[in-house]
C-alpha cells in the first residue's frame, strides 16, 4: 500500500515564506557587496581571499607605523643639521674674535670686551649642543657608543648611545662626541706647548712660563713615519749669551740632547726667527725674540673637546695683561694661534656631522619612497583578495538585477497563490 503524504495549508505557507526570506537575504548580500565594490566583506565569504587581505592590511599597518617613526625621526635630525649652522656661525665668529685679540695694539680693557663675547659665544654654543628634541631626547649623543650628551663641565653626563640606521628608519640624534667632544691638541698628531714642562709632571702638566716674546705655529707633519715613532715629551730650549747670540737645543725628557735626522745631536744650533724647526717629523715655524731659558714642548697630541679649547682661548686673552700694562705678546700670539688651530679641526669635525645630518635626510628620502612602493603593493595584495574588478563588478551587477527579478516575481507568485484557499472559494 503506497503512503500518502499530507501538507496542511500552513505548512507549505511556512515553506514559502522561508524561501522567500532566504532569497530576500541573498538579495541584500549582494546589494552589499555591490555597494561596497568588494566580493569579500567577511570571512565566510571566502575565508583564504580574507586571511590574505588581513595579512595585507597587518602589513600596511606596520608600514605607516614606521612612516610616522621616520617623520619623527627626520624632524628631530633636520634640527639638529639646523643646530650645527648655528654652530658653525657662532664658531665662526668666535674665531674671528681670536684673531682680533691676538691685536699687538690693544690694551687689556679693549681686549677684555673681547673676552665677553667670546664667553657668549661659547654659552650659546654649549646650548646648541644640549638642545633637544620635541620629545625632550638630546639632538646629540653617540652612536652606537657609550659616548654621551655634553655637560657644562664637558664630560659625559649619562646619556647612553643609540642605535643608527635601519633598513625602515635612520637614527634620530646626532653624533655628539664627533662634533664636540673627540677633538685633538696641536695639529692631531703632536702638540706644541709653550714653555719647559715642570719635571715631574703634573696632571694636568704646568709649563714654567717664558719670559720673551716668541710664538710657535702648530707644525706640519712632514715625516709621518718619524711622527709615528715619536717619543715625547722633547723640548726646544734656547739660551742668549751675553752677546745677545741666541742658540737653541733639542733634549729629550730626561735632558739628554735628541739627535737629528742625519744622527747628529741638536745642541748650540743658530735660532733665526720664522725659520722650521723641525721635531719628531713635524716642522714648526717659531717667530719672535726668545729670552734665555725660555722653551716650547713638543708632546703627542691628545684628546681634547671644543669647550676646553675655548677656554684655554678665553684664558688667553684674559690673562695675557701684565702688571706694568704691557702684554705678554708671546704667551698671547702662542695661545691664540694654538685655539685658532684646534677652532678650525673643530669645524671640519661639525662640518663632518652636519654633512653626515644631510645625508640621513637623503637616506629618509629614499625609504620614504621605499615605504610607498610596499605599502602600494600591500594595497594592491589586498584589493585582489577582496575588492571586484571590472568585469566582476559588471557580474555583480548582473547578478544583482536578476536576483532582483526572481524576489519580486516570487512575491508576486506568493501573493497570488496565498489567495487559493477553500475559505476564499467559499466567500
Amino acid at each position: 500500500m503506497a503512503n500518502v503524504n499530507r501538507y496542511s495549508t500552513a505548512t507549505l505557507y511556512t515553506n514559502t515564506i522561508n524561501q522567500l526570506s532566504k532569497q530576500q537575504k541573498d538579495l541584500s548580500d549582494q546589494i552589499e557587496h555591490v555597494s561596497a565594490k568588494r566580493k569579500v566583506l567577511r570571512a565566510s565569504d571566502d575565508p583564504v581571499a580574507a586571511a590574505q587581505a588581513e595579512r595585507a592590511r597587518t602589513r600596511m599597518s606596520r608600514l605607516e607605523t614606521d612612516q610616522r617613526a621616520l617623520d619623527a625621526q627626520t624632524a628631530s635630525v633636520t634640527y639638529g643639521e639646523s643646530s650645527l649652522g648655528e654652530v658653525v656661525d657662532a664658531l665662526q665668529k668666535f674665531r674671528s674674535l681670536t684673531i682680533d685679540a691676538g691685536n699687538g695694539t690693544f690694551t687689556q680693557t679693549e681686549r677684555d670686551a673681547l673676552v665677553q663675547q667670546m664667553e657668549s659665544l661659547r654659552s650659546q654654543i654649549l646650548n646648541y649642543a644640549n638642545r633637544t628634541d620635541s620629545n625632550g631626547l638630546p639632538l646629540f649623543r653617540g652612536l652606537d657608543s657609550k659616548e654621551e650628551i655634553i655637560s657644562g663641565k664637558y664630560n659625559y653626563d649619562g646619556q647612553p648611545g643609540q642605535q643608527g640606521s635601519n633598513a625602515y628608519g635612520i637614527a634620530s640624534s646626532l653624533d655628539g662626541a664627533l662634533a664636540f667632544m673627540n677633538g685633538s691638541t696641536g695639529n692631531g698628531v703632536l702638540a706644541v706647548e709653550l714653555g719647559v714642562e715642570v719635571s715631574p709632571a703634573t696632571t694636568p702638566p704646568t709649563y714654567t712660563p717664558n719670559q720673551g716674546k716668541a710664538w710657535s705655529t702648530v707644525g706640519t707633519i712632514k715625516d709621518p713615519s718619524a711622527a709615528a715613532a715619536f717619543i715625547g715629551p722633547q723640548t726646544i730650549k734656547f739660551s742668549v749669551d751675553a752677546s745677545g747670540a741666541t742658540t737653541y737645543s733639542v733634549v729629550d725628557s730626561t735632558g739628554a740632547p735628541v739627535n737629528d735626522p742625519a744622527g747628529n745631536p741638536m745642541t748650540g744650533l743658530t735660532y733665526k726667527s720664522g725659520d722650521a724647526i723641525r721635531v719628531g717629523g713635524m716642522d714648526m715655524v717659531i717667530t719672535g725674540v726668545p729670552a734665555n731659558g725660555d722653551g716650547f714642548t713638543v708632546k703627542q697630541s691628545e684628546r681634547t673637546d671644543l669647550f676646553s679649547v675655548m677656554d684655554s682661548a678665553i684664558a688667553t686673552a684674559r690673562n695675557s695683561g701684565q702688571m706694568d700694562g704691557k702684554t705678554a705678546f708671546g704667551e698671547l700670539a702662542h695661545g691664540l694661534a694654538k685655539a685658532q688651530a684646534e677652532i678650525d679641526t673643530a669645524l671640519n669635525r661639525v662640518s663632518t656631522v652636519r654633512s653626515y645630518a644631510g645625508d640621513l635626510m637623503a637616506q629618509s628620502d629614499r625609504i620614504s619612497e621605499t615605504l610607498l612602493a610596499r605599502n602600494e603593493q600591500m594595497a594592491a595584495q589586498r584589493a585582489a583578495a577582496e575588492d571586484m574588478n571590472d568585469s566582476e563588478y559588471i557580474a555583480a551587477i548582473s547578478r544583482l538585477q536578476n536576483q532582483q527579478v526572481t524576489v519580486s516575481a516570487a512575491m508576486q507568485s506568493y501573493a497570488s497563490i496565498q489567495k487559493l484557499s477553500l475559505f476564499n472559494f467559499i466567500n
